[in-house]
């Protein structure tokens, strides 16, 4: 069993940052994948972006430029850095891992995001 703790959601003024943190625990040895993905009210849930245990990673046309996505392989932690917010950012953020060719969910973290 994987479990995803996530934290760093609230609310924060356009042009604003946030961080994200997902911590992975449970019988894994290494997520061959982490990543974001997001859910506004009304949409699908939408990849943000992913990390592969190689370091390889992969963003929405959306917020290339503005989000980065890291990862501590030793603690199984990826982390999503948030800059120059929009509105349109505003929605429920999840955080997602890959473990022997699993998908693992967490609870979603919300980030609002006023004008």
């Amino acid at each position: 069993q994987v479990q995803l703790v996530e934290s760093g959601g609230g609310l924060v003024q356009a042009g604003g940052s946030l961080r994200l943190s997902c911590a992975a625990s449970g019988r894994i040895f290494s997520p061959e994948a982490m990543g974001w993905y997001r859910q506004a009210p009304g949409n699908q849930r939408e990849l943000v972006t992913i990390i592969t245990s190689g370091g390889s990673t992969k963003y929405a046309d959306s917020v290339k430029g503005r989000f980065t996505i890291s990862r501590d392989n030793a603690k199984n932690t990826v982390y999503l850095q948030m800059n120059s917010l929009k509105p349109e950012d505003t929605a429920v953020y999840y955080c997602n891992a890959v473990v022997s060719l699993k998908s693992y969910w967490g609870q979603g973290t919300q980030v609002t995001v006023s004008s």
